[in-house]
């Protein structure tokens, strides 16, 4: 694991620490994990027979308080999933999950969470958790996207937060500490994607919850914690003053409680010690993060990220101190907590970190523009950013402002975002993307009622906003601010006092202070970057096609149901017990419903209703799973091996097709739409099937190339090879390469359905597997039965 990675771990859970299994448990030790495992017996209807959840509990927190938790809790948490799935307890098994995930997570364990987090999610479905308001449900959800977000898996974790934010607002009061956990989840989330802003408002709302709740303040590790965050992520937006202030507030409130015995003691000193890094104090710097570290070892041991982390911040520290003159004695406290730094302080460079400001900036590379006709070979804009951040950065400067001018009294119910149709919303566009439908765009989403009030005006004041914009050598995107001039849509240069968006793609800086929210860039960015050159964008808009007009517009102001009818023809998702609809619906455009990300949402409806689109019933799942083993057996292992020997060389290639088109879709079938989304159209379709493989939660990870070497082949196989670049060798080595590599990936199938229990049998030939899978099916409705 990089630094990086190593930074952003320690970064999603040490101020809360390991022994405390998942973060919404951490943020409300009042509530704790008692309450967790008897709410989901409650929920599940079931009194766990041999499994007794709390005596599973008592134990892991016994073993987390000897400081042996590297060495006993993994064991310990897998024999307990064998026992209560022995016991037949799902709710006691969903909380053992829950625990495991939040251990595996501390641990950087994120390849064997896969595991966890997919069995948790199919859990929870097959219990009737994902169609409730439970908590239990909340608590899972959390889990999940803190594991996904620990792993930079960000769009699916973003997505379940937004899911459990849904969630707890019907289940938890408005104080319950658990809703303090999830705000401040999510600003792990944005500060680890660049979007400090976020991160700041969802930090100020944990820390109003845990002050109102908390019966002293004064004396509360949760509160504590709280600031320490907020302290880390200030430091990253450069409000040096108030970073300072929060995190001293954060030591003094161990003091007053005689706290420093806490395990948690350690993330305020090293938050204090990044705040006084920042400041050029570094003796102070170097003094907290020694305290730190002394805390760390003695809790958790040496092998563990955070030790590692704290170190290396420790050694740049003292290099730091060393280069200024300094000299730091080994005892003290970590400065003085009550001082505050002069105004004007300015953030230093991280001793790591190379070039920045102005230098890194002064040479911004040039962006040529060209035009041309939609469908010409050659890119025909060289908008140098995706078309997701394009959307981001003008709502956030353009028509966020205008919406808080001129709809004051809706601001607070309107929804923002893209998704739906064209390649951006997919996060797959380049340069030649944009020769058509391209250019800043976002989608204003409102309820039938506002749309009555407002809706007209608001799409002519939407069609109005200037879409002039700039982009430095960092990709900031910057827009004037001022209205639009002209119709022709010209880009020419940002004017003065333009608001500039941070690239979310840039990574962090080594050298930062581990914390449980921020990754802070000690003077990753100081103020000279916002002074960055600027390169203007100056071309005409990509032309819109008819395809993008009119109702078939992929922007603007939308009827919340109406914006989903027109992509699916259903306003909701069908009922979770409508399963003959469910499987009317393709693939391609449930991925079309539920793709792009959601810019705000304040009250909820768009992420609920987009939400229910992504949540398909497992037992249409399973349905559709025992139809692609079908196909596969069908097309792949019967009759392309016959076509072949026919010499039918395009029946061979239709077979070829067919086979591809549902080993891919299985793929997504098998690592859960909920969590990883649909499979898009054909266009989309294997730089979809690419991101999946690619990523560390990725089930039949090495399908996705496989079935592009078969592609590659088929010519040679269906054709012989002439003309094909296959040496003039002929069929033969090319069909007997593609009919070993689907019967392996039969093999890697079956052995997928088994590590699901999906089968007990070991029969290859798919078409035998299908009986196994159609017995988890639960309902009796003959449209999910294939057989």
């Amino acid at each position: 694991m990089d630094e990086e990675a190593l930074l952003k771990q320690f970064a999603a859970q040490f101020a809360h620490g390991p022994d405390d299994a998942d973060d919404t448990d951490a943020a409300a030790a009042a509530q704790g994990a008692d309450s967790t495992a008897n709410q989901v017996a409650d929920d599940a209807d079931q009194s766990p027979a041999t499994f007794d959840t709390q005596q599973f509990l008592n134990g892991l927190d016994a073993i987390f308080d000897r400081h042996t938790a590297a060495t006993e809790a993994g064991p310990y948490l897998e024999q307990a999933m064998v026992d209560a799935e022995n016991a037949g307890d799902e709710a006691g098994l969903l909380t053992v999950l829950n625990e495991t995930m939040g251990f595996y997570r501390s641990q950087g364990r994120h390849k064997e969470n896969q595991w966890i987090v997919q069995r948790a999610l199919e859990l929870a479905a097959r219990m009737g958790l994902t169609t409730g308001t439970s908590e239990a449900w909340a608590t899972t959800l959390i889990n999940c996207a803190t594991s996904m977000r620990a792993a930079k898996q960000y769009d699916q974790a973003e997505d379940l937060y937004h899911q459990a934010q849904s969630v707890c607002r019907h289940s938890l009061a408005p104080t319950d500490r658990r809703l303090a956990a999830l705000h401040n989840n999510l600003s792990m989330l944005y500060s680890e994607t660049n979007r400090p802003d976020k991160a700041e408002l969802e930090l100020r709302e944990a820390l109003r919850i845990i002050e109102a709740s908390s019966v002293n303040p004064d004396a509360d590790i949760d509160v504590s914690s709280s600031h320490t965050n907020l302290a880390l992520t200030l430091l990253t937006e450069h409000k040096l003053e108030d970073a300072h202030w929060h995190a001293a507030k954060a030591l003094e409130i161990y003091r007053t409680g005689h706290l420093e015995h806490s395990a948690h003691y350690a993330s305020a000193l090293a938050g204090f010690a990044q705040v006084c890094f920042a400041e050029r104090r570094y003796a102070d710097a170097v003094t907290g993060y020694r305290h730190a570290l002394a805390v760390i070892e003695e809790c958790y041991g040496k092998d563990t990220d955070y030790w590692r982390i704290t170190a290396d911040n420790l050694r740049q520290a003292e290099e730091a101190a060393a280069q200024a003159g300094v000299t730091v004695d080994n005892a003290g406290v970590a400065g003085d907590a009550g001082a505050l730094p002069q105004s004007g302080s300015r953030l230093p460079n991280s001793p790591a970190q190379g070039k920045t400001g102005a230098n890194a900036a002064s040479s911004p590379s040039t962006v040529s523009v060209s035009t041309g006709s939609a469908g010409a070979a050659e890119a025909v804009s060289a908008c140098p950013v995706s078309g997701l951040k394009l959307a981001r950065a003008f709502w956030t400067q353009m028509g966020k402002p205008m919406i808080a001018a001129k709809y004051p009294q809706y601001a607070g119910r309107i929804a923002a975002g893209l998704v739906g149709h064209g390649s951006e919303c997919y996060g797959f566009d380049d340069a030649y993307s944009q020769d058509h439908d391209f250019g800043p765009r976002f989608c204003l989403w409102l309820t039938d009622e506002d749309y009555a009030a407002i809706g007209e005006q608001l799409e002519v004041d939407y069609e109005a906003l200037p879409r002039k914009f700039s982009v430095d050598a960092q990709g900031r995107v910057t827009f004037e601010a001022h209205a639009r001039s002209d119709a022709s849509g010209a880009f020419p240069s940002a004017g003065a006092g333009s608001t500039v968006i941070p690239d979310a793609a840039n990574a962090p800086t080594p050298g930062t202070a581990t914390h449980d929210t921020a990754t802070a860039e000690s003077g990753a960015a100081s103020s000279d970057v916002a002074e960055a050159m600027t390169t203007p964008i100056d071309a005409p808009l990509s032309p819109v096609t008819p395809r993008a007009q009119g109702a078939n517009r992929r922007d603007g102001v939308f009827r919340i149901g109406d914006f989903f009818e027109s992509i699916t023809g259903y306003h909701t998702a069908p009922a979770q017990t409508a399963p003959h609809e469910w499987l009317m619906l393709q693939e391609s455009t449930l991925a079309a419903a539920t793709n792009g990300e959601v810019f705000a949402d304040p009250t909820g409806l768009f992420s609920k209703t987009r939400q229910g689109f992504k949540n398909m019933p497992d037992d249409v799942r399973l349905a559709l799973i025992s139809k692609r083993l079908g196909m596969i057996a069908q097309a792949g292992q019967y009759n392309l091996p016959r076509s072949l020997k026919r010499g039918d060389g395009a029946a061979a290639w239709l077979s070829i097709h067919e086979f591809v088109q549902a080993t891919a879709s299985l793929v997504f079938l098998v690592n859960v739409p909920m969590v990883v989304g649909y499979m898009p159209y054909y266009k989309w379709q294997f730089a979809a099937l690419r991101k999946l493989s690619g990523s560390m939660f990725a089930l039949l990870p090495n399908v996705g190339e496989q079935l592009e070497t078969v592609m590659r082949l088929s010519s040679a196989a269906c054709y012989g090879g002439a003309g094909f670049g296959e040496g003039g060798k002929g069929a033969a080595p090319a069909i007997k390469k593609i009919n070993d590599i689907v019967e392996q990936i039969a093999v890697d199938i079956v052995k997928e359905l088994k590590r699901e229990h999906l089968t007990t049998s070991g029969e290859t030939f798919l078409e035998w597997q299908r009986p196994y899978v159609e017995d988890h099916i639960a309902s009796d409705d003959p449209v999910l039965k294939s057989l």
